[in-house]
């Protein structure tokens, strides 16, 4: 090889270079294209993801907000009835503010869409002035009540803490929860073993 002309090695130069370029490079190259274009791909998918995971944030923030409220009302307008709890922070309410509850009367629950209506006949007596601290009371009341067909009477019998009677109608509220229909059975019934 020594021998050869200046042309020869370069012709040799250019050879191997061709050889190691198609066996070498050229292999090298499509595979570097390939990983380039899989990470432009996994790329723009992570922008994708990346918003996905903003409006996820979105909508997690919205839902504990939502949640807040939620428990928030339920303390207004409740999930059921509390007839007895309901029953006894009244006639709490009443005591705290010098009145005698004469009548507790519940009458039919008045279904809606989403909610019932309760209704309760209440007869107190007492004086005037603890008959409105009572209803300043029940407006601080954590459940939400409506006061309807209200009236006032004064008593014969008047004493320094009777002097008169109250008749109303209070209303109260609670949500109707959702029930799930019973799971159908197939078959005649019968367990199977």
């Amino acid at each position: 090889m020594r021998n050869w002309p200046w042309y020869g090695h370069l012709v040799v130069a250019v050879i191997i270079f061709a050889l190691v370029f198609f066996f070498f490079f050229k292999p090298r190259n499509a595979e570097l294209k390939s990983l380039q274009e899989s990470r432009q791909k996994l790329e723009k998918e992570v922008e994708v993801l990346k918003e996905k995971k903003k409006e996820l944030d979105k909508i997690e923030a919205e839902l504990v907000i939502l949640s807040a409220t939620l428990k928030d009302l339920e303390q207004i307008i409740p999930q059921k009835k509390e007839i007895a709890d309901i029953l006894r922070r009244i006639q709490q309410l009443a005591y705290d503010s010098h009145l005698n509850v004469l009548k507790f009367q519940p009458k039919g629950e008045v279904k809606k869409d989403f909610y019932a209506e309760w209704p309760i006949n209440i007869e107190i007596s007492g004086t005037y002035h603890n008959l409105g601290i009572f209803f300043d009371k029940l407006s601080k009341f954590s459940r939400l009540f409506n006061v309807d067909n209200f009236s006032i009477s004064a008593l014969n019998n008047q004493t320094d803490v009777l002097t008169i009677n109250s008749k109303f109608v209070a209303t109260t509220y609670y949500f109707i929860e959702e029930q799930t229909p019973p799971a159908k059975t197939t078959g005649t019934g019968k367990a199977q073993r």
